[in-house]
């Protein structure tokens, strides 16, 4: 039908251009906080690209939903606006009469959004975890370059070393001409050695020193004492390894969430259905909150709408808080927030129908 077709290629358009809009200036917004933690030294130079892919794959649901939602409510404004709108009113077409074809092409985007939501946005955010723990996790002495200071990372031990070597196979880094810092609420020791290198056993890291002498210092009385030696072993870092259990609910998968109906893994979950739901609901919003006088210089509505799309998201946030502080079970959370939603969509279209049968029997009665 012409109708429909009209409607589904107008909308696709703009949906394209919007996501395009969207995804540039999300992007590089990723990549200007990406690179600044690489600069802080909080992820590894050559994973800033992988990370970023990782974070949008874990936003595209919200920009999916947000475009989709500006394209509704763009080209259904704009056909209002060049009173295209007038023309399919009069032909007898209601404002439900574009729900059907509006839906037939955002099903595709749903069906995206859930799966990203689901499965796609868990997957990004563990592996993106284990980058950055991987890297956290590589030896203090790498992190050191030749002739710079660099504090451990707990701040209490300052490392600085004349030359490094990368690690082996082995898991050892190793570094000549070693000198270490240390601070403690008792003494204040500095520790030199003509190398060292680093040992990983079992969630433990020590730093194996050989051929070196140690300088401490009491706080209390200062007290000073010097002690040489052939081999001294430091515990640098404890429980380097993170246990697999340990996984934030944002990096699990949602049957382990389901499997492990905890408060938290319960509002983790009510957030990626919500977020499902909440394109639907949107689609349903824009159709209804598009409508504007042609007649009006100005268009609010695109600048409304956007303001209903910020409260709806963070009302999706804060029932996943509702959830996961053990306010709110999750189908009550579900049905509050979406439901209302639903039924203030179905209204709008309702209220909206209801008016443009008035006016249109207006301008038919004769004067």
């Amino acid at each position: 039908m012409l109708f429909d077709s009209t409607v589904r290629r107008e909308l696709a358009r703009s949906f394209g251009v919007t996501l395009v809009v969207i995804l540039t200036i999300v992007l590089t917004m990723m990549l200007i906080r990406t690179l600044g933690q690489a600069a802080g030294g909080r992820v590894a130079p050559q994973d800033v690209l992988l990370l970023m892919g990782y974070a949008a794959l874990g936003h595209l649901p919200t920009m999916l939903s947000l475009s989709l939602f500006v394209a509704v409510v763009s080209t259904l404004g704009r056909m209002y606006r060049e009173s295209e709108m007038t023309i399919w009113f009069a032909s007898g077409i209601g404002l439900s009469r574009f729900v059907r074809p509006v839906l037939s092409t955002a099903w595709p985007v749903l069906l995206l959004v859930m799966a990203l939501a689901l499965v796609v946005w868990p997957w990004g955010n563990r592996n993106s975890a284990q980058l950055k723990e991987r890297y956290e996790r590589r030896s203090d002495l790498s992190r050191v370059a030749p002739g710079q200071f660099q504090s451990s990372r707990d701040g209490s031990k300052v490392f600085f070393i004349e030359r490094s070597s990368e690690a082996g196979p082995d898991e050892r880094s190793s570094g000549r001409n070693v000198f270490i810092l240390t601070r403690s609420e008792r003494s204040e020791s500095v520790t030199t050695a003509h190398k060292g290198h680093l040992e990983i056993e079992g969630e433990d890291r020590y730093l194996v020193l050989e051929q070196g002498q140690r300088n401490e210092m009491a706080t209390q009385g200062g007290a000073r004492t010097l002690a040489r030696f052939e081999r001294y072993r430091l515990l640098t870092d404890a429980q380097v390894m993170r246990a697999v259990d340990a996984l934030p609910p944002k990096a699990m998968n949602s049957l382990d969430l389901l499997r492990n109906p905890t408060p938290r893994h319960l509002g983790e979950l009510t957030w990626r259905l919500g977020l499902a739901l909440g394109t639907l609901n949107l689609v349903l919003l824009g159709i209804g909150m598009s409508a504007s006088n042609p007649r009006r210089p100005n268009n609010w509505n695109l600048l409304v709408a956007l303001l209903g799309f910020v409260v709806y998201y963070n009302l999706i946030t804060l029932s996943q808080s509702w959830v996961a502080g053990s306010r709110m079970s999750m189908g009550t959370a579900l049905l509050t927030v979406h439901g209302s939603a639903l039924l203030m969509g179905l209204g709008l279209l309702l209220l909206r129908d209801q008016g443009n049968r008035m006016v249109l029997r207006l301008r038919r009665r004769p004067a």
